[in-house]
């Protein structure tokens, strides 16, 4: 028989318009792979859509709070329906950035120096030598990140962060962008970014012409295999299955000395026309429809 695969897309979070074009690509390749397909825009009914519906497979393409931080998940659990990508726990941590930089550090993996405290505190006595990075402890796509280059910066900044906003704040990595995509547990490659003004922001991962994409990365064989080697590492840390990418910052500014700094795992990353992991996987040979079809055929709940 045919799996009737639920589609969700869309939601109510600040990366809405990111999922909604993650889940027209992804709707597309279940249809042309021969599944029945439901697209749901998840709206707060989504519990009750589900049960009418009875899916034989959710296909998580959400983005942001409450899609990807263990609470569609925890929802899946409970109405016993598989479900792509991670699970509850594996989610909610790589979603909370402080939690998952305790655990990158029980696993011995380096991450950028960092402190969690309010916009006030920041601004009152940085901790760090500037430049820092500031950013939301719970959001995704660079929603909410700032780089604070001097004292100055901080003005414009007050119109935008209420004082008593809890943010994470770490040390600038200064160096290149290298991403790399994990599937079932399996590196499949990295990618260098290099964008055209300022830093990876949004506005340069969902806009065309706005960062240049060199997959595979230019790094040493060495360094290339390392870097891959530390994503399947941070992956399993965290307790992912499906397709992960995490972020590292590649500081090669010292003389003889290179280091990766991990910043963070992406347990959804995009699956839209500009986005890495499918990027990626083609370089490797694997087609997009070849990653849905992979993610549909290893849905599972978390204790199966």
């Amino acid at each position: 028989m045919t799996k009737h695969v639920a589609l969700l897309k869309g939601g109510w979070s600040a990366e809405r318009e990111v999922s909604l074009s993650s889940g027209a690509g992804v709707e597309k390749a279940l249809t042309a792979l021969g599944y029945k397909v439901t697209a749901i825009d998840v709206q707060p009914d989504i519990a009750q859509r589900l049960m009418e519906l009875k899916p034989d497979v959710v296909f998580n393409a959400l983005h942001g709070q409450w899609g990807e931080d263990g609470c569609i998940q925890g929802l899946l659990e409970l109405l016993k329906i598989p479900y792509t990508h991670s699970g509850v726990l594996a989610s909610a941590l790589a979603m909370d950035k402080p939690a998952a930089k305790r655990i990158f550090a029980a696993a011995g993996l380096r991450c950028p120096e960092g402190a969690v405290m309010t916009f006030g505190q920041l601004v009152e006595a940085c901790p760090f030598p500037l430049p820092v990075v500031a950013k939301l402890p719970n959001n995704g796509s660079s929603v909410g990140v700032y780089i604070v280059n001097t004292p100055e910066d901080f003005e414009p900044l007050k119109a935008k962060i209420p004082l008593d906003q809890e943010l994470l704040v770490e040390t600038y990595i200064p160096g290149r962008e290298i991403q790399v995509a994990v599937l079932e547990d399996e590196a499949l490659g990295a990618i260098e970014i290099r964008p055209l003004s300022g830093f990876y922001d949004y506005e340069a991962k969902y806009t065309a012409g706005k960062a240049e994409h060199l997959m595979p990365a230019p790094l040493s064989e060495a360094d290339y295999a390392q870097v891959c080697e530390l994503a399947v590492r941070a992956h399993k840390a965290l307790g992912c299955r499906g397709v992960t990418r995490s972020d590292f910052r590649f500081d090669d500014t010292k003389l003889g000395e290179s280091l990766f700094y991990l910043l963070e795992t992406n347990t959804q990353p995009g699956m839209t026309p500009l986005s890495l992991v499918p990027e990626i996987a083609a370089h490797k040979g694997i087609a997009y429809n070849d990653i849905v079809r992979r993610l549909v055929e290893s849905a599972r709940l978390d204790n199966q």
